[in-house]
């Protein structure tokens, strides 16, 4: 799913004066922030100055100072040209080293802006609060560019609202205080070149108490039982804290809503905070409401109107909600089907088409749009999080969320979904997985569903009650970004990990789905994303992702669509589109987008494979469909996509599907099957019953028991490649020299998808880097991070290179990324395997290629991504536990070979599909006379029905011929040999080992 980290605030402004205006008489003199002559630097933090950052290489603005004739203020101003695709801005921090600021005394801030006349948002964020200006609060809010020639943008305190798409440290206070400020920061718009100037930054006006002082509720909705009181508490807050210096009256009164007299006590009256009141001083009001004779109603409103003098009042009236009560699809105890057809009936077609409806959490700011526009669905997408990132905070936030669906007339509650893809990774101190390479690499399915039961333990108990995963992607091409999101190449490797499914839904029948340990899993993306070619994307600088799948029909049956088979077999509970586009051989349609597919989504998923779950949209998918908005949401929904993933267009959508379908081009069936698939799984997962966070597990996350899960995970998951003269495992007492980029690097050996989309290197997340983890096996161990440290005297060196971490489109080939180590890592690989018996550790989401230092090189591991949990990586390495991984994707010997996979008519690569030595105490030893009696007894275990038997016989001829073929790979001992892992994985255990023997009488 395609995410940005950082996205601009939806919510905005305004207020801004058109152009400069005189000082009011009694208004002190402005007060210069910057003039931009030269007296502020470019300078990085923790220096005070202006610096640019952005969402990848290409994203930071240029920035100057530069001369101009027409200046607003002084002969200079500054400037630049963008180009974003990600995000991008540039800040202006004051110095760590001496004292923030102090604004509050103060009106607003202006400044002077070039206009283009773009018509596109500029967002201007303030730094408040916090240790310095790299960790504390952003607020925001935002101006259009929708003039030509320069203009002062004043913008009032008041206007800025707390951002939460995005914060950079934990929550501080949550005040805007403006005694301490650390700076501003200006975020560009994307999606197409442009250029700016600005000038003359300076505070402006006088703080009075109207705008300094403010008049807030506990909340925005309060849900009671017929009969029952409510308990409104109004609080008055300062900016800056401090006392009030005039008294603040709030008046009250019940009024409105859909509620009538008959169903609370009318209340009206008011009080007075006086002057001199302490900043969080509350007050409380409450609201009763009465039984009435309907023995069956929906939810009623009385909202509290609350009238303020001498303060700001509440940005929301708040709503006392009279819960719905004694309808049929209110009753737990009737069958499901039975529930959704009556709350079906009852629904208008607002309603139905707000269940269809998935937005951002960053787009909805505090929420009051989940009422107004019945939205049924909310995401985070990658690193989209609460401040602070706590499992506490995930947990308030998303209550803050179902609180606010309360307020609708069937209080339907909203169904959050996140990418969890390798343990709940959005959550810092979460248990990260390895990733999906890697536990395909382990070949070993309960493993893979006790991973996946880990991850949805912790993902629930943060109150989220969907996942978007797994990937059922089959790779073909590891020139792929998202390589790593698969199980392997193999559509019979990728389907015997999808126990992972079992892992996060639990029984078929989704009888488990109400359980606080288990979640709605998504099967993706549908169908053929992993087999796109590569240089057919037309997304940006992609150059593979989201690009064509062409295939045969008999192709796509036998490599793509089979995952789905199985994921819909074992109940997966909902399906997400891909982005790439499907050209089926012969058909006659040439390429089309996936989310315009109605025969695969309705004919084949649907119809055919029998999917009772509902299809979701992937981020802004819909939008890559040829034509206008209006046809790209007609097309998508009558080709069967369920419920749109539309995250900041969220209300254009829900207004387009409304007008779609009363224009006759969307039928109400249609709608109807969406929203009965829907509503079918929120009742399944118990969410009328318990909507709000069950944190009764959250002890548990990142716990010893989930870490010792992914620790299993991790060491399964090392694939032995090579192992001349026996280096691994090593021993306790010998001298090792350790080296390598991602020795001691746990955001590297995590990947993409770790707290962010696109992940990062560095300390990001609690666990144990592999560095960490061999020390604790060591008793003499150095490390020098680029082999600069003197190499004499040691046993054996182990140096750990590989990738840094990315996530889809933005990893592929050719998009700044190859396939071959850095020049650091390979520096240290040549010096540390010239000086002593050397293994080298490929941390990647994909193979690298090595072939040019395979002879120098004493071991060769695979690593993959393995997640926080490093001490799996040393108990192989330290023969704690044997290596038993086996490749999930063809090695290659040269990018020129790619695509590469199991199964090609020439197949000659560096390691083949299924590669995978042993330092197992006992390795089965034997010729081609044990080969031929295995192979009669494997056979036999087949004709039996005896899997284990079977696989267990395949297994030992493999290692015999394992032990013959050594490094000596040639095409023909790696074809035969990779078709017997397919074989194995197929169940066809005699032919397997008469390939392996074909394989042996080659080596």
């Amino acid at each position: 799913m395609r995410r940005t980290a950082l996205l601009v605030s939806a919510a905005l402004l305004t207020s801004l004066l058109p152009l400069a205006v005189a000082r009011a008489a009694d208004d002190p003199p402005p007060v210069p922030v910057d003039r931009f002559e030269g007296e502020v630097p470019f300078a990085n933090p923790p220096a005070g100055g202006l610096f640019t950052w952005g969402g990848d290489t290409d994203d930071p603005p240029t920035l100057r100072l530069s001369a101009q004739d027409d200046a607003p203020e002084g002969g200079q101003v500054l400037s630049g040209t963008y180009d974003i695709s990600g995000y991008g801005g540039f800040t202006h921090d004051f110095a760590f080293a001496e004292p923030a600021h102090d604004w509050s005394a103060r009106k607003g801030i202006r400044f002077w802006w070039d206009g283009q006349d773009n018509g596109k948002k500029v967002a201007f964020e303030l730094k408040d609060g916090g240790a310095n200006g790299e960790a504390s609060e952003l607020w925001t809010t935002s101006f259009t560019d929708d003039f030509t020639g320069w203009k002062q943008i004043e913008i009032p305190f008041t206007d800025f609202v707390y951002r939460t798409d995005y914060q950079p440290v934990g929550g501080i206070d949550h005040v805007l205080g403006l005694t301490q400020t650390w700076g501003y920061a200006v975020t560009l718009p994307v999606g197409a070149p442009g250029r700016f100037a600005m000038d003359g930054v300076e505070l402006y006006g006088r703080a009075d108490q109207s705008l300094r002082a403010s008049v807030l509720t506990d909340s925005a909705v309060y849900p009671v039982k017929e009969g029952g009181t409510a308990t409104v508490k109004v609080t008055v807050a300062t900016t800056g804290s401090a006392p009030i210096d005039e008294p603040v009256t709030v008046a009250y009164e019940t009024a409105g809503g859909t509620a009538s007299t008959s169903d609370y006590s009318p209340l009206k009256g008011e009080f007075t905070f006086p002057a001199g009141t302490a900043s969080g001083t509350t007050r409380t009001v409450r609201v009763h409401t009465l039984k009435d004779k309907a023995a069956a109603e929906t939810a009623e409103t009385v909202p509290v109107k609350l009238t303020v003098t001498g303060a700001k009042a509440p940005a929301e009236t708040p709503q006392v909600v009279i819960d719905a009560h004694g309808l049929p699809y209110l009753n737990s105890k009737l069958p499901v089907k039975k529930r959704v057809a009556d709350l079906l009936s009852r629904m208008s077609l607002a309603e139905k088409t707000g269940q269809m409806t998935q937005a951002e959490r960053g787009a909805v700011g505090t929420g009051a749009d989940i009422a107004a526009d019945d939205l049924g669905s909310l995401l985070s997408g990658g690193g989209s999080t609460p401040t602070p990132n706590t499992p506490a905070a995930w947990a308030r936030m998303i209550d803050s969320f179902q609180l606010r669906a309360q307020a609708t007339r069937f209080q339907i509650p909203l169904v959050y979904g996140v990418d969890a893809v390798h343990g709940h990774n959005n959550l810092v101190g979460a248990t990260v997985m390895p990733h999906n390479i890697g536990i395909g690499a382990t070949r070993d399915p309960r493993l893979a569903q006790r991973t996946g039961a880990v991850t949805a333990a912790e993902v629930r108990a943060t109150g989220i009650p969907w996942d978007f995963a797994p990937c059922l992607c089959v790779t073909r091409d590891e020139r792929w970004g998202r390589s790593y999101e698969s199980f392997g190449e193999d559509p019979a490797l990728v389907e015997s990990m999808e126990t992972v499914i079992q892992g996060l839904q639990g029984a078929r029948d989704g009888r488990d789905l109400k359980d606080d340990d288990k979640v709605l899993a998504t099967a993706k993306h549908f169908v053929g994303d992993g087999g796109t070619a590569y240089g057919s994307s037309t997304t940006g600088t992609y150059t593979i992702d989201q690009g064509v799948t062409t295939v045969t029909r008999k192709q796509l049956e036998a490599i793509h669509l089979a995952p789905y088979r199985t994921a819909v077999d074992r109940g997966v509970g909902t399906v997400m589109p891909s982005y790439s586009s499907l050209d089926i051989v012969g058909d006659g349609q040439g390429p089309v987008k996936m989310h315009a597919r109605a025969d695969m989504i309705n004919g084949v998923l649907k119809d055919k494979l029998g999917f009772d779950g509902f299809v979701i949209s992937d981020w802004n998918g819909i939008d890559q469909i040829p034509g206008d908005y209006a046809s790209d949401v007609r097309t998508s929904v009558n080709a069967g996509v369920d419920m749109v993933m539309a995250p900041y267009a969220y209300r254009d959508f829900h207004t387009a599907l409304i007008q779609e379908v009363r224009a006759g081009r969307v039928g109400e069936r249609r709608i109807d099957d969406a929203v009965s698939r829907i509503l079918t799984q929120k009742f399944r997962l118990g969410l009328f019953e318990k909507p709000y966070a069950d944190t009764s597990g959250a002890s548990r996350i990142g716990s010893a028991g989930h870490r010792a899960v992914a620790r299993e995970a991790a060491a399964e998951s090392q694939v032995l490649l090579k192992n001349s003269g026996s280096v691994l495992p090593l021993r306790k007492s010998q001298k090792v020299y350790v080296a390598g980029s991602d020795a001691d690097d746990i955001g590297n050996q995590s990947g993409g998808w770790t707290v962010t989309w696109q992940g990062s290197s560095g300390d990001i997340t609690p666990g144990t880097t592999i560095l960490e983890a061999m020390r604790k096996n060591s008793a003499q161990l150095t490390y020098s991070k680029d082999a600069s440290a003197p190499t004499g005297g040691y046993d054996v060196g182990v140096v750990v290179v590989g990738e840094t971490p990315y996530a889809e489109g933005v990893g592929d080939v050719g998009n700044g990324h190859d396939l071959e180590l850095s020049a650091a890592d390979k520096a240290a690989v040549d010096k540390v395997c010239a000086a002593m018996k050397c293994a080298v550790l490929i941390v990647s989401g994909r193979p690298q290629l090595v072939g040019d230092r395979l002879g120098d090189i004493d071991a060769l591991v695979a690593s993959w991504l393995p997640g926080t949990e490093g001490d799996g990586v040393a108990d192989v390495l330290y023969g704690r536990r044997a290596f038993t991984g086996r490749l999930p994707v063809t090695w290659p010997r040269s990018e020129a070979q790619l695509p590469i996979n199991v199964g090609d008519p020439t197949y000659d690569p560096q390691f083949p599909y299924g590669w995978g030595l042993t330092t197992l105490t006992k390795v089965p030893e034997g010729g081609a006379a044990t080969l031929t009696a295995l192979g009669a007894a494997a056979g036999a275990a087949e004709g039996a029905g005896a899997d284990d038997r079977g696989r267990a016989l395949v297994e030992k001829a493999r290692l015999i011929v394992q032990g013959k073929a050594g490094p000596r790979m040639t095409a023909a001992v790696a074809a035969p040999f990779a078709d017997a892992e397919h074989l194995l994985l197929t169940g066809r255990y005699g032919e397997a080992v008469r390939k392996l023997t074909q394989a042996y009488r080659a080596a």
